[in-house]
């Protein structure tokens, strides 16, 4: 209710200073001075070109205040630090530029309008001042150019060794991941291979491919590095890890990857937000079709001590898909661990059910 009273009273005032400004000029017409003098009008007008520019400057500074209740948290990695390090020095260069050529742009009308006894001063040019303006903003560019380059070299560049490797896959309109086994090698893939039960075209006939498992989470670990090799199976997604500072292209037929390191567990961001149901969060920022809202999944960070169990819970593709997997490559099928054995039902049909709750989960 409060901006619709200000939006009203701006209006009510530009509205009197029209009037104001017309009913001078039908005096002057009425005087016979009208075009013999510059009126009041002059003077109004150089004045309103202050008054926006300090409004205008006002309502930007009101706007970001308001605004930054909904800016993203610190940033949850390390590259992601530099990174907002570099976005708020370029935003603090473009303010900064933006309000002193405003300033003079505003401001000049007022101190130089149109006097009658004033003559204009002929300047048509000056070297020295447009080597200055012309080499400044060349050398602050090149600044920010270089340090930009050089954060996206280090995530695009390859992983250190012994870095976590996950495979992010998009598709129309989901998003599925999947992880390396106890050897830490991804089985090959091949979009000749995807089928109703193989999503992801792994090849079954490499033997890499026999612990490689797809969870319904993506889990990584607290201060280890990460790798994601992405891609898509249709169109072009985009990942997108936003407390993390990740974004990168999945694009069909063009693997990409980015690195990084997260810092703080999902435990950590609840302690940090005071939300006890926080979560992280991938999502895809490339419009990908009709249900491209619809590509979310949940990310969580773990301390590496539950990563490494949660790791060890996980069931391969291939035990998940027995059948499958002995008909794609029956040579390699001595390669799965042996069936986990149902437990026997008990004696007496009175007595309780066996828990089963750990067979499940393996």
């Amino acid at each position: 209710m409060t901006t619709i009273y200000i939006i009203a009273a701006i209006v009510l005032i530009v509205a009197i200073l029209v009037v104001i400004f017309r009913l001078q000029v039908l005096s002057a017409v009425l005087k016979g001075r009208y075009e013999k003098r510059v009126g009041i009008g002059n003077d109004i007008n150089g004045l309103l070109f202050v008054i926006v520019f300090v409004v205008g400057v006002g309502a930007f500074w009101y706007s970001y205040q308001q605004a930054s209740a909904f800016f993203l948290p610190a940033a949850s990695s390390e590259h992601g630090v530099r990174t907002d390090q570099l976005f708020w020095v370029t935003m603090a260069i473009l303010v900064a530029a933006f309000l002193v050529t405003n300033a003079l742009l505003y401001v000049f009308p007022y101190f130089y309008k149109y006097k009658e006894d004033r003559k204009a001063y002929f300047y048509p040019d000056n070297h020295r001042l447009e080597m200055i303006w012309t080499i400044i903003p060349a050398v602050v560019m090149a600044g920010l150019v270089v340090f930009g380059y050089k954060e996206w070299t280090a995530i695009t560049s390859p992983a250190p060794k012994g870095a976590e490797v996950i495979e992010i896959m998009g598709k129309q309109f989901a998003w599925q991941v999947r992880y390396p086994g106890k050897d830490g090698v991804l089985g090959n893939y091949n979009y000749r291979n995807i089928d109703a039960v193989n999503e992801f075209g792994i090849d079954m006939n490499d033997s890499a491919s026999y612990d490689d498992f797809i969870p319904r989470e993506l889990h990584l670990p607290k201060g280890k590095p990460v790798l994601l090799n992405i891609r898509a199976r249709d169109v072009i997604h985009s990942v997108f890890l936003p407390h993390f500072r990740v974004k990168m292209d999945a694009v069909p037929g063009m693997p990409t990857h980015f690195w990084f390191v997260p810092t703080k567990s999902t435990a950590d961001m609840r302690d940090e937000t005071g939300n006890a149901k926080f979560n992280y969060e991938l999502a895809c920022t490339e419009v990908c079709g009709r249900g491209h809202y619809a590509m979310r999944f949940v990310v969580v960070v773990d301390e590496p001590a539950d990563y490494e169990k949660w790791k060890a819970s996980q069931e391969t593709f291939a035990s998940l898909n027995r059948d499958y997997a002995a008909e794609k490559a029956p040579k390699l099928v001595g390669l799965l661990p042996a069936k986990v054995a149902a437990p026997e039902a008990p004696a007496d049909s009175t007595a309780a059910p066996a828990d089963t709750t750990a067979v499940a989960a393996h």
